[in-house]
């Protein structure tokens, strides 16, 4: 019962099936899933967190970058069913529609570039949460 309680859990949120259907065609860095759902990066990681506990994705580390990517064939079937159930229901549907073609457009950004965006960023709110509490 805990498999069938952590992916119902996974599902239940729009950015984590947003993100779960941005993996359809393969690997994506962490920071390419911060630009394509629009937000913050410890957000976006504990939405992928919550996918990877469920079995949706597998996840690497790779120096300072964070893959995902579907699970595989290697995945218990009901897994593999949920994947294929979520493709199916949202094969239409504008917004996965939308982000299927936003994929293609965040995926020719150079990595180097769009990670070290969001490092700059991080370290920006780290200063004004510090310069806050002065």
């Amino acid at each position: 019962m805990r498999n069938t309680i952590n992916i119902t859990k996974a599902l239940s949120d729009e950015n984590r099936v947003r993100a779960l259907m941005m993996l359809r065609n393969g690997e994506l860095c962490v920071c390419q899933l911060i630009k394509m759902l629009g937000l913050a990066p410890s957000t976006v990681s504990k939405h992928m967190a919550v996918l990877y506990q469920a079995g949706l994705v597998n996840a690497r580390k790779e120096g300072r970058w964070n893959y995902y990517q579907l699970s595989g064939e290697d995945a218990p079937e009901y897994v593999l069913e949920a994947i294929k159930w979520v493709q199916n229901a949202t094969a239409k549907d504008k917004q996965i529609v939308a982000d299927k073609k936003q994929v293609k457009r965040v995926c020719k950004i150079d990595k180097d570039k769009l990670c070290t965006c969001y490092k700059k960023v991080k370290l920006k709110d780290n200063k004004s949460t510090i310069q806050n509490r002065k």
